[in-house]
């Protein structure tokens, strides 16, 4: 039995060390191989309930091959069956593009997701015949069948038995319990920094020396200063990598190539920027993603109750920026059995009787972080030779999350209310109470400027967009938005990330 295949990082180490009979002061990967293996021999399948953090792997014993992806997706697994019936995987496409027996095919149908969310959601991927394995799932493969089993999902049991305050101690003393795992003795980590409350928290919890930003000079969109002050008072040192728009559209060809499959999320090609700079003095920085999604952090949230049961029939994840008459005018082939809503029947089917706020969360969670945001984290942090490791991304967190009520995650007042309050146990009420602005990016200003855009023009008349787009119909958005209507941004610069990607992989 050995493992074939493994990304990730375990922090129970300690616990499963002693438990599993593993020296504690082997090499980190080297121990962390040791616990799946002897995981694997004690638990099988269980194994993952007893991991704490990061992980995709591929265990090969004898004729099966076993494959499994934590919970959230924070590591990504892909697989694809040859022709002749042999198993490729690996926790990068390329482990797979490389490989005898693969053939390069698009999977056109992709796009007309992609155009609604602006990333790859589900277990398909613009390769045809490639196939993610999901958050929660475990691969078996034997006999040349695959078999997918899923060993964890998302459940929800409202506990009214605490205060606010009470739910707010417990998610400091989890935390507080966390940042001892999420490094070792001998390792030395930095953090990201942007001005919200999220990665102000896990930097004051932890034992960084140095914070990380990304910044611009246009002074509405840059949250570096707000960070500049929030590292101040917490006596870090401070980096600002400042972010030009020449700088911007130079990289995302570089951006495409490493995430493997298009991302329409502008905030991609900043936090890239971002890895590159930070990389250049450290190897491991934490960063603060999952609040948002487990304690309510999004101002859409605040429509949760109006919604109600009429969720199921639109809210399809944190981002929806085409509509189905839409797609059909803009595309030469559009498939109307291909919709966006499919892919979370099975989670409004699960979460029914939950409130409207949870079950949007519940979505969210499953589909827009594993596709979008952890996606992003890993290939562009990957790809930089930084480590990125995510505290607020844990089961222990999400444990009382699920069994928070609505009203403690959002209110009248504000978002993540009780989550606020657990953060300024440890910051000013200033930085816990700032209100939300999201990782925003001057991309609207600069997409319409034609010192910047050239790309853009060149690939919108390319034969790239000829074969997929009605062109008139294209550049009418195109016109639109650079006439003025800066509202398209997004349309044109989905569009935009999907034909780059286009160019560097097919092209």
């Amino acid at each position: 039995m050995k493992i074939t295949a493994y990304r990730g990082h375990i922090r129970n180490h300690r616990a499963l060390c002693r438990e599993l009979g593993i020296e504690e002061g082997l090499p980190r990967e080297e121990r962390e191989r040791a616990i799946i293996l002897k995981g694997y021999e004690k638990w099988g399948g269980a194994l993952p309930a007893h991991i704490y953090g990061m992980f995709a792997f591929a265990i090969e014993d004898g004729d099966t091959t076993v494959a499994f992806r934590d919970q959230f997706g924070t590591k990504p697994f892909y697989y694809y069956v040859t022709a002749d019936g042999r198993l490729l995987y690996g926790t990068m496409i390329r482990d797979i593009t490389d490989k005898e027996g693969f053939v390069k095919e698009l999977d056109e149908r992709q796009l007309q997701i992609y155009l609604s969310l602006t990333y790859p959601a589900g277990e398909d991927t613009f390769f045809k015949g490639v196939k993610k394995l999901m958050p929660g799932h475990m691969l078996r493969f034997e006999g040349g069948k695959v078999e997918i089993t899923r060993y964890w999902h998302p459940e929800y049991a409202p506990d009214e038995s605490l205060t606010e305050e009470q739910w707010a101690d417990k998610i400091h003393t989890t935390l507080l319990d966390i940042m001892k795992e999420v490094k070792d003795e001998d390792e030395t980590a930095e953090s990201f920094l942007s001005g919200g409350v999220d990665s102000s928290y896990v930097l004051a919890v932890s034992d960084a020396k140095r914070a990380n930003s990304c910044g611009y000079e246009e002074e509405r969109f840059d949250e570096s200063r707000v960070a500049a002050k929030t590292a101040e008072i917490l006596g870090v040192e401070h980096s600002v990598a400042l972010v030009t728009p020449e700088q911007f559209f130079d990289i995302v060809p570089y951006v495409m190539e490493n995430m493997e499959l298009p991302l329409g999320d502008a905030s991609a090609i900043v936090f890239t920027i971002g890895c590159l700079a930070t990389a250049k003095h450290t190897k491991l920085c934490y960063s603060g993603e999952g609040a948002d999604e487990f304690f309510g952090g999004y101002n859409m949230y605040r429509n949760a109750e109006r919604y109600g049961d009429e969720l199921e029939n639109f809210y399809v994840g944190n981002t929806n920026i085409m509509k189905e008459d839409e797609k059909q005018r803009l595309l030469k082939s559009y498939d109307p059995a291909v919709l966006p809503i499919d892919l979370t029947r099975r989670i409004y089917a699960e979460n029914r009787g939950c409130d409207p706020l949870t079950r949007m969360a519940d979505v969210d969670i499953q589909i827009w972080l594993e596709g979008d945001i952890y996606l992003n984290v890993d290939k562009m942090s990957t790809a930089a030779g930084l480590e990125v490791r995510m505290p607020l991304t844990d089961l222990r967190i999400f444990d009382i999350a699920a069994r928070m009520p609505a009203r403690y995650k959002v209110n009248e007042e504000q978002n993540k209310a009780a989550f606020r309050r657990a953060a300024a146990k440890v910051l000013p009420e200033e930085i816990a109470c700032r209100k939300k602005l999201g990782f925003i990016v001057p991309i609207r200003l600069w997409l319409a400027d034609e010192r910047y855009n050239g790309d853009v023009r060149r690939l919108f008349a390319s034969p790239f967009a000829e074969r997929f787009f009605n062109t008139q119909e294209l550049m009418a958005i195109y016109k639109e938005y650079t006439g003025g209507n800066s509202d398209l941004w997004r349309k044109v610069w989905t569009v935009y990330t999907f034909l780059v990607w286009y160019e560097k992989y097919f092209g």
